[in-house]
C-alpha cells in the first residue's frame, strides 16, 4: 500500500476556505507540522484567533478530507491559534504585552454597554484567549458589581517603579476605579485628574501578556472617552445602542469620535433588541423599535454585529456578579453575545492580517 504524500494531503485540504479571508487554509499557511507515518497522518491547523467561530467546522472537514485519501487509516488534527494583533500606534510603556485592545462604547448611558463589555470579555476568555477587562468609566464604575469582585489591588516593586497588579475575576484580569472607592463615595473629578487615572491604568497596571484587553468606556464623548482613544493603542471599537431613535443618534456621535482619532469601528451591537415571552417562544416583541441598529450600521458603512434580546437573567446575573454568558449559557442572550464575540475576534484578525504585526501567542487544543 502506497503512503500518501504531503502534496496530496495539502491538495485534499485546499478546498477548505476561511470565510473571513476568502482563501484556502492551505494558501493562507494555516496547515502546519505535517507528519506522515505509513497509514497515519497528523497535522495542525493554526487559526488567527482562539475565538474563531468555525474552529469545529474546520477540524471536522479537515479530518474527513484527510481520512478519505487512499491509504490513510488514522488522522490526527491539532487545532492551534496564533493570535494576531495590529502594531500599536505608539510604543513604550502603554500596554506592551497586549495584542488587541477593544473599546466598548455607547453614545449615552443606560443601553447596557458595561454588561456587553463584561460578556464579550468572558466569551473571548471561554474560547481559550487570555483576556483583561479595564473599567474606564471612572465616574460610574460598575465592573466590580457585574463580576462580583470586591477587593483592593496591590502594588509591587518592579525594577525602578511600582506597578499595580490587576485583580482576577472569573478568569479575567480586571482593573476598575470601583476597587478604590466605596459605594457611597461620589467621584468628582476634573479633566486632568481623569486623564491621569486613565494614563495610570494604561501604564502602571501590570496586565502581562494578553490576547485581548476589553475597555469599558464611559458613555458619551467626554474627557475620559477622548483621553482613552488618544492614549491607548486601540485595535478597534464596538458601539452599543438600543433601537430607539435617541440612542441611535448618540451612537452616530460615538462612531464619529472614533473616526476622528483613526480607530476602526468593528461594528454596532443592538442591545435589549427584543423580548421573547417564556410561554410564547416563537414570538418576538420589539419594545424599543425594530432594526434601528442595523439601519444605522448600513447608513454609516460599518458592520452590524448582532442583536441581544431582553432577558431577566442578564439583569439578575449582573446584580449578583454572575454574567449571563458564564452562568446561563443556554439562554438566547448568551448565545447572541458569544456569537458577537466571535465576529469581533474575526474582524480583528482580518485587520491584523492586513497591517503590521506584533508578537504572536500560540494556543493549542488537542483534538
Amino acid at each position: 500500500m502506497s503512503t500518501v504524500t504531503e502534496a496530496q494531503l495539502l491538495e485534499a485540504l485546499r478546498p477548505i476556505i476561511d470565510p473571513d479571508f476568502g482563501k484556502s487554509i492551505v494558501d493562507l499557511g494555516f496547515v502546519k507540522d505535517i507528519r506522515i507515518d505509513g497509514d497515519r497522518v497528523a497535522f495542525a491547523i493554526e487559526l488567527t484567533t482562539p475565538a474563531c467561530p468555525v474552529k469545529a467546522e474546520f477540524e471536522r472537514e479537515a479530518r474527513e478530507r484527510a481520512g478519505a485519501l487512499p491509504g490513510v487509516a488514522h488522522v490526527e488534527v491539532e487545532m492551534t491559534a496564533n493570535t494576531r494583533g495590529a502594531a500599536p500606534r505608539q510604543t513604550g510603556d502603554v500596554l506592551p504585552g497586549v495584542r488587541n485592545t477593544i473599546a466598548v462604547a455607547s453614545g449615552k448611558g443606560g443601553v447596557g454597554k458595561s454588561t456587553t463589555a463584561v460578556n464579550l470579555a468572558l466569551s473571548l476568555q471561554a474560547s481559550g484567549a487570555r483576556v483583561g477587562l479595564m473599567d474606564a468609566d471612572v465616574y460610574g464604575p460598575s465592573l466590580p458589581l457585574l463580576l462580583g469582585v470586591q477587593a483592593q489591588p496591590t502594588t509591587v516593586e518592579r525594577k525602578d517603579r511600582k506597578v499595580i497588579l490587576p485583580l482576577e475575576a472569573q478568569g479575567l484580569k480586571v482593573m476598575s476605579m470601583g476597587f478604590f472607592v466605596t459605594d457611597s463615595s461620589p467621584i468628582i473629578w476634573r479633566g486632568p485628574m481623569v486623564h491621569g487615572l486613565i494614563r495610570q491604568f494604561l501604564t502602571d497596571v501590570e496586565w502581562g501578556e494578553l490576547d485581548y484587553l476589553v475597555i469599558d468606556l464611559p458613555p458619551g464623548t467626554g474627557d475620559a472617552a477622548l483621553t482613552l482613544t488618544q492614549q491607548a493603542p486601540l485595535s478597534g471599537a464596538v458601539i452599543v445602542t438600543t433601537a430607539n431613535d435617541l440612542s441611535i443618534i448618540d451612537a452616530r456621535k460615538g462612531l464619529a469620535m472614533f473616526e476622528k482619532v483613526d480607530v476602526p469601528v468593528l461594528g454596532i451591537v443592538e442591545n435589549m433588541s427584543y423580548f421573547v415571552p417564556p410561554d410564547l417562544p416563537d414570538r418576538r416583541y420589539y419594545i424599543f423599535g425594530e432594526g434601528g441598529g442595523k439601519r444605522v450600521a448600513d447608513e454609516l458603512g460599518v458592520d452590524f454585529l448582532g442583536e441581544v434580546p431582553i432577558d431577566p437573567r442578564v439583569v439578575e446575573g449582573g446584580d449578583a456578579g454572575r454574567p449571563v454568558v458564564a452562568h446561563a449559557t443556554d439562554s438566547e442572550a448568551a448565545r447572541c453575545l458569544t456569537a458577537i464575540a466571535g465576529r469581533v475576534a474575526r474582524k480583528l484578525a482580518v485587520l491584523a492580517e492586513d497591517g503590521p504585526k506584533v508578537a504572536d501567542a500560540n494556543i493549542t487544543w488537542v483534538s
